[in-house]
């Protein structure tokens, strides 16, 4: 089915591709990147939105980062935060590829750090960073986020855990997080079953 979806999918802009091949060939997680079908999606909702900032936590090697940046308005700002410095490298190689150094500004750092340090006001959040720590992040970004603005959480069903109950500590942590968000009165969300689970919630 999945070959199938990505064979009617519209081909991702280059220098995507290559990132992708690049990111399985030189780091240990390669199945952390989005991928295509994901990416696409990311995109179509930039697109849609032209946002003037947004906030990524979690950059790993950069490719939805500029998925994100497809749609910014000609001021527009993609602020994207990566812990792992050993990570810049080839984040800065592909956002310099895809001609986007002016678009997209790289935090090499701690998100919980660096989130309140932005004087910002977020079109689009996407979580996508260390998944025990999703509640800090939603919280201190849902702060940051204007209202009808959208945060988008990744892996929320965590390989099929979180919705078996499994007592992986991950999925516990997701489980929990999803709960949160479902309870939240100052938002409404919606589950994809997206790739690993793809979180959508609006603030109000």
């Amino acid at each position: 089915m999945l070959d199938y979806c990505l064979a009617h999918t519209t081909t991702p802009p280059w220098p995507l591709p290559d990132l992708e091949r690049e990111t399985h060939l030189r780091t240990l997680s390669p199945q952390m990147l989005s991928g295509p079908i994901q990416g696409t999606l990311l995109g179509f909702i930039s697109q849609m939105i032209q946002p003037r900032r947004v906030l990524e936590i979690g950059t790993f090697t950069g490719y939805t980062a500029i998925c994100l940046a497809q749609g910014l308005t000609p001021d527009g700002i993609v602020h994207t935060i990566e812990v792992n410095d050993e990570m810049a490298w080839i984040i800065r190689k592909y956002v310099a590829l895809a001609g986007l150094e002016q678009k997209i500004q790289l935090h090499i750092g701690d998100a919980a750090v660096i989130i309140p340090s932005l004087n910002e006001v977020f079109d689009i959040v996407f979580l996508d960073a260390g998944k025990m720590d999703y509640v800090l992040h939603y919280e201190l970004a849902l702060a940051k986020t204007r209202v009808g603005g959208l945060i988008l959480a990744d892996n929320v069903l965590w390989d099929g855990k979180v919705p078996a109950n499994d007592k992986d500590a991950t999925a516990q942590a997701l489980r929990h997080f999803n709960d949160l968000i479902h309870q939240d009165p100052r938002v409404d969300n919606m589950l994809l079953p997206l790739r690993d689970g793809l979180m959508m919630v609006r603030k109000k």
